[in-house]
């Protein structure tokens, strides 16, 4: 890989940031447009966390005069609104659904304070990084947008992402927003949560021939979104595929392209020029106010009541996170298609 993202940082550390290299020189960094993406996932309204970050994205390297220098890109992200008391009960106990059990059986040690590492609080950096990648994607014509298709049982009907940028939940289907939003305070009432199934698409000619015969597209999208903090299934094209004939599922090619796109635009791990459609499964919340049985870490059975601010449905958030991810991804094949041919690397050296 040629872009590579590495984060650090705790849900209720001072800081959480990111270094991302490999993200060539003379690309202009318009901090506006970031900060912007950043906000998208902030925490604003009933629908998600009454946590309230500023969020305010620093780039600290990388970057001179609005320019990247080709150096790794530093980016920071400061901690502001920290409750750690929420999280007192929780010293000696582990979360049920959460990664306190895992973690603590690999490191035997863990911060219980919101989850610590295993938080999706690093999820901002991701953003952060993800912007910088659609910046350079913008460069090829490239443009990648997402939101929320289902909730609660109720599954858009028509696909308008550009309602969704506007949205409070990024809901797809402005007609059946209501009822997804009804649905999402309704487990929030109840001191429940609720799954969900994001939408994330990709368009643009250069997607034709992304991918390595060693690195697939499709794997490497599933891989970095099944990284994501609540993410338990990623689907690329038609998710009826499994129950389809082939005379019906192959996508027929003529003149001008394909005619359908049930392989979701990836073909033998390549993209093939079609729109790129990826279904990504959020899992519900694993925090909820429920009294729940658990364990403690001196192996005791335990009942447990969670406090503290949670998303009542992670996935009205992980749609932004995800759009950012597929960008990361899409932005590193785009780089290495730079030499995948002789005449090109020859060019490139003026030969």
């Amino acid at each position: 890989m040629s872009l590579i993202l590495r984060t650090f940082g705790e849900s209720h550390g001072a800081l959480v940031g990111g270094v991302l290299e490999g993200v060539p020189a003379g690309l202009k960094i318009d901090m506006d447009y970031l900060q912007v993406e950043v906000n998208k996932r902030k925490s604003v309204n009933r629908f998600t966390t009454p946590r309230q970050e500023e969020d305010k994205l620093e780039v600290v390297s990388g970057v001179f005069e609005g320019v990247s220098t080709g150096a790794p890109i530093g980016l920071l992200v400061h901690n502001k609104n920290i409750r750690s008391q929420d999280y007192d009960n929780l010293k000696e106990s582990f979360r049920p659904g959460h990664a306190d059990f895992t973690t603590f059986a690999k490191y035997g040690i863990r911060d219980h304070r919101g989850g610590g590492r295993s938080s999706a609080r690093e999820s901002v950096i991701k953003v952060g990084a993800g912007g910088v990648a659609k910046l350079l994607l913008k460069e090829v014509g490239i443009e990648i947008e997402s939101g929320l298709f289902s909730v609660g049982g109720v599954e858009a009907q028509e696909l308008n992402f550009t309602h969704a940028q506007q949205s409070p939940i990024f809901s797809l289907d402005p007609r059946l927003q209501g009822a997804q939003e009804e649905a999402i305070l309704q487990a929030q009432k109840s001191g429940d949560s609720l799954g969900g199934v994001v939408l994330v698409r990709a368009h643009g000619r250069a997607l034709l021939g992304l991918g390595e015969f060693a690195d697939r597209l499709d794997a490497r999208l599933a891989y970095s979104l099944m990284g994501l903090n609540g993410v338990k299934g990623v689907f690329i094209g038609d998710q009826n595929a499994a129950r389809m004939q082939g005379s019906a599922y192959n996508d027929p090619l003529g003149l001008h392209g394909f005619k359908s796109n049930h392989c979701g635009g990836v073909l033998g791990g390549f993209g093939n020029g079609a729109p790129l459609e990826i279904w990504v499964h959020f899992k519900p919340t694993s925090s909820i106010s429920h009294t729940q049985e658990s364990l403690t870490t001196q192996g005791e059975v335990t009942q447990l009541s969670l406090k503290g601010r949670h998303d009542p449905c992670i996935a009205i958030r992980g749609s932004v996170v995800c759009a950012s991810l597929c960008a990361l991804v899409l932005a590193d094949f785009v780089l290495s298609n730079t030499h995948a041919r002789l005449e090109q690397l020859k060019k490139n050296y003026g030969y």
